[in-house]
């Protein structure tokens, strides 16, 4: 089993955690409607994916 020879200053534990960032999700454009939408979904605009309607939208 493995044990920590020495503690772990709270400075160490805080820069390690401080890598921990969020990142903006990256965003294509529909080819239908050019909104821009999450790659790899339909398209809350129009309700297309790979070309074709999926989603109904009134």
């Amino acid at each position: 089993m493995a044990v920590p020879k020495k503690k772990m200053s709270r400075s160490r534990t805080r820069q390690r955690k401080a890598q921990w960032k969020i990142s903006r999700p990256t965003l294509s454009t529909c080819p239908q409607c050019k909104s821009a939408k999450l790659p790899h979904r339909a398209c809350p605009e129009c309700g297309t994916y790979n070309g074709r309607e999926v989603v109904t939208t009134d």
